[in-house]
């Protein structure tokens, strides 16, 4: 939730930044079960909100990205933790920035047409970022819970 808040220099493509909570959801979610990435989303999108938004916005978009991480199984498409990483958060974010625009379209009255420009700005910026922020993030991360695990059995 800090580095939310937090914009270094060299980290934004027209005013926008990663999303290191759809980053930090994909990577609990890819070995996961789709309820275990859904609760995931659930509660990183709640907390945001409840910085951000006074309606539920971030906590919807985020258990999708959870749930359709987890289902995506993607140990038999791609070996390579980097690579795949990076391209589901790059498709995630899509997800997110589309799920924004069609709640953004039926709760405001701004012209759909504009939305819907915008949303292609925002989209294709925080895609860029966040999955080359992804595999960053993701092998400590990675390493962490396995070190948890091998503890706990």
């Amino acid at each position: 939730m800090l580095f939310l808040l937090a914009r270094l220099p060299g980290m934004e493509l027209l005013g926008f930044g990663p999303d290191w909570l759809l980053i930090w959801v994909v990577a609990w979610s890819v070995k996961r079960s789709p309820i275990s990435g859904a609760i995931a989303g659930v509660c990183l999108g709640l907390i945001q909100d409840g910085m951000t938004a006074p309606y539920p916005s971030h906590a919807i978009s985020l258990a999708c990205a959870g749930i359709l991480t987890a289902c995506l199984k993607k140990q038999r498409y791609v070996e390579e933790d980097f690579i795949s990483v990076a391209l589901i958060v790059f498709g995630m974010a899509i997800l997110l920035e589309t799920v924004f625009a069609l709640q953004f379209t039926t709760m405001s009255d701004r012209n759909m047409a504009e939305v819907w420009t915008e949303h292609q700005r925002i989209a294709l910026a925080s895609a860029i970022l966040s999955s080359l922020w992804a595999p960053v993030l993701y092998y400590p991360l990675n390493r962490w819970w396995k070190k948890v695990n091998w503890q706990e059995s």
